[in-house]
């Protein structure tokens, strides 16, 4: 017989078991003994066997198939969240589909009927920069279809979130430009209607406020298109430049909007920190390269992919109504770098 043809009735007669004795094997029920599980298990192996999971999706009506929405791969910081995704629908036999809303509202819904379109068993979602209307989510899931937000989130809708603790970590990273000896620090951020960016001023409002600073709105910057478009940032970043009373320390909120500000800086002569410092939410895999080396809050990107998709799993596997979610917020680490650095 073929190797790639190799199916559970094959490996029944090969053993002289039944069918149903080789699928618990297969599954490691604790109904077989596991003699019996290495013996299936070692000649499925040999034989090259592999579930064909469409054939069990038709039976459960399940697609084994979750879809991702999120901004963009190009970002470090999803890159890695994807990577978290992937370990655990791996190991379960899921396979993902990852679409990019490029911040686009229209974008993100269109992607949204693309994957329902396609029958997944569930959605994972980090919402755009322009979406304020949650009802094209609401409808999927009132259909049936579970769904998980993570890093950018609403509590629009009940089920399970997974976050960093975006306020903690703005928190540490304004009280350390502040323990610096930084007074006029810049905030540079994403459209201010997502709740990463409500989270994070409000953690670097409060760190002003401990340290007795008062806020002035006219050193935060919001850039809607989230980084995407290095203009916007640019043109953000000249009006700080600009000001009568300009920054002496930039805050920029995530891994796009750190990379332009930092070209730009650098573009323009400005010498980093002895002129301005520097620091920034990035997931960037060698801060330490930048010159000078960038202070970095980093997100736990990997994990809040790992337990957002263990959360829907268990969403789309659930034999009964899931009544009760989790929130899950997990820390952030502060890397201190020279950008920020007053010696």
């Amino acid at each position: 017989m073929s190797k790639a043809s190799i199916t559970i009735k094959d490996i029944a007669k090969a053993l002289k078991l039944s069918h149903s004795t080789i699928s618990r094997a297969l599954k490691d029920s604790y109904q077989i003994g596991e003699e019996t599980k290495k013996r299936v298990k070692a000649y499925a192996k040999a034989h090259n066997y592999h579930p064909n999971l469409m054939a069990q999706g038709l039976k459960n009506q399940k697609t084994r198939s979750i879809g991702v929405i999120l901004s963009s791969v190009s970002k470090v910081f999803f890159a890695e969240v994807i990577t978290g995704i992937e370990s655990v629908a791996s190991a379960k036999d899921y396979h993902v589909i990852i679409t990019q809303s490029m911040e686009n509202f229209e974008k993100e819904k269109n992607n949204l009927d693309q994957l329902t379109w396609r029958s997944i068993d569930g959605l994972l979602v980090s919402i755009s920069a322009q979406t304020t209307n949650f009802s094209q989510f609401k409808s999927i899931q009132e259909s049936g279809t579970p769904i998980v937000f993570f890093d950018r989130i609403t509590n629009e809708l009940e089920t399970h979130t997974v976050i960093a603790d975006n306020h903690q970590g703005a928190f540490d990273l304004t009280k350390h430009l502040i323990d610096q000896g930084f007074k006029r620090i810049a905030h540079i951020t994403s459209s201010e209607e997502i709740f990463t960016t409500k989270a994070r001023l409000t953690g670097y409002t409060d760190a002003l406020k401990l340290a007795g600073i008062p806020f002035d709105q006219h050193l935060i910057r919001y850039c809607e298109q989230g980084g995407v478009d290095t203009k916007e940032v640019e043109k953000q970043l000249s009006t700080l430049l600009e000001l009568d009373n300009p920054p002496d320390a930039i805050f920029a909120a995530s891994d796009l909007i750190s990379l332009s500000s930092f070209d730009y800086l650098q573009q323009k002569g400005i010498k980093i920190p002895d002129q301005l410092a520097f620091a920034g939410f990035s997931n960037f895999s060698a801060p330490q390269l930048f010159n000078p080396g960038l202070t970095t809050v980093k997100q736990p990107a990997f994990e809040m992919g790992k337990q957002a998709m263990e959360l829907l799993l268990e969403l789309v596997e659930s034999k009964r109504p899931v009544t009760s979610f989790k929130q899950v917020s997990i820390p952030t680490e502060l890397q201190v770098r020279k950008s920020t650095s007053r010696n």
